[in-house]
C-alpha cells in the first residue's frame, strides 16, 4: 500500500494537480494586492520568469507564458491519465498534504542543525529589521515561493542540468542527479542576494540556503514537484506567521531557525535558534 502511494503521488496527474491550488491562490491574491501580473511586490522567481517572456514578446509574451504553464501542465496530466488508466484517489491528495506538512515542520530544524554543524560558528543570528511588507503580502509571496521557485530551480534548472550531464558528460542517472542537485542548490542560494531587495550576504545564510536548496532538490528528484512545492510554501507560510507572533511579544522563548520570509523579490530574515520576543 505504501509503495503504491509513493508511486502514484509522484505521478504527474497527482503532482501537478496537487500544486495547482498554490498557483491559483498566488496569482489570484497577487492580482488583488497589485492589480498586475508582473508589477508590485512578487516572488523573485515569478518576476524573473515572466520578465523574460515580457522582454521577448511584450504583453503577448505574458500570454505565451501562461499558455505554456497551464497548457504544458494539462498535457502532462492528460497523458499520465491515459497511460495509467486509473481514477484519481482523493486519499492520495490527503496523504500528500500530510507528507508536505511533516517535511515543512522538520525542514528548518534539520537544515539549521546542519548549518551549525558545518560552520562550527556562532549559533545565534540576530533578527533582522522589521519587514517593509504587511502580513498579507508576506503570505502571498510565500505561496509564490512554493510554486515559482520550485518551478524555476527544480523543474527547469534541475531538469536542464540533469539533461546536460547525461548528454554532455555522459553521466549516469545517479551522478547526473547529484551534480544537478548540488549546482542548483548553489544557484538557488545565490539568487537571494541579487537585486535591490536582495539580502546582505553572510556565510551562515548562504550555507543555510544552499543546504535548503539541496534538500528541496533532493525532495523534488525523489518525491516530485507537487510535494516539494507544498513543502516550500508551508514552510515559508509557517515562518511568516512565526515572525508576526514573536513580534507580538508573547512572554516566552521562541524556538526558531534561519528563515526565508519572502519580502519583496527575494529578501530574507535571519533568526537565531533561541530568541526572546521583545517586551511590550
Amino acid at each position: 500500500m505504501l509503495k503504491d502511494y509513493l508511486r502514484r503521488s509522484r505521478a504527474p496527474r497527482y503532482s501537478i494537480l496537487f500544486a495547482l491550488p498554490l498557483l491559483v491562490l498566488y496569482e489570484g491574491l497577487s492580482a488583488l494586492l497589485t492589480h498586475s501580473a508582473v508589477a508590485g511586490v512578487r516572488n523573485g522567481a515569478d518576476v524573473l520568469l515572466k520578465s523574460l517572456f515580457v522582454a521577448l514578446g511584450g504583453r503577448d509574451g505574458l500570454v505565451v507564458f501562461g499558455l505554456l504553464l497551464v497548457g504544458g501542465g494539462a498535457a502532462l496530466v492528460v497523458r499520465d491519465f491515459k497511460k495509467s488508466g486509473e481514477r484519481l484517489s482523493f486519499g492520495v491528495f490527503g496523504g500528500m498534504l500530510i507528507e508536505s506538512g511533516l517535511y515543512a515542520a522538520l525542514f528548518g530544524f534539520v537544515v539549521g542543525w546542519l548549518t551549525t554543524l558545518l560552520l562550527e560558528g556562532p549559533r545565534h543570528l540576530a533578527i533582522g529589521g522589521s519587514p517593509a511588507l504587511d502580513l498579507h503580502t508576506q503570505l502571498v509571496v510565500s505561496l509564490g515561493a512554493g510554486i515559482y521557485e520550485e518551478l524555476l530551480f527544480r523543474v527547469v534548472l534541475v531538469g536542464a542540468l540533469m539533461w546536460g550531464c547525461r548528454r554532455v558528460l555522459r553521466a549516469g542517472t545517479a551522478l547526473a542527479a547529484t551534480i544537478a542537485v548540488v549546482l542548483s542548490a548553489l544557484i538557488f542560494s545565490s539568487f537571494h542576494y541579487v537585486g535591490a531587495l536582495g539580502d546582505t550576504f553572510t556565510v551562515a545564510s548562504f550555507t543555510f540556503r544552499a543546504l535548503a536548496g539541496v534538500a528541496f532538490s533532493a525532495l523534488y528528484v525523489t518525491r516530485g514537484f507537487g510535494i516539494t512545492a507544498w513543502t516550500h510554501a508551508l514552510y515559508d507560510l509557517g515562518l511568516s506567521l512565526l515572525v508576526v507572533s514573536s513580534r507580538a511579544g508573547a512572554g516566552c522563548w521562541v524556538l526558531t531557525r534561519m528563515i526565508e520570509s519572502k519580502m519583496g523579490r527575494n529578501t530574507s530574515i535571519g533568526w537565531s535558534p533561541l530568541i526572546r520576543p521583545p517586551s511590550m
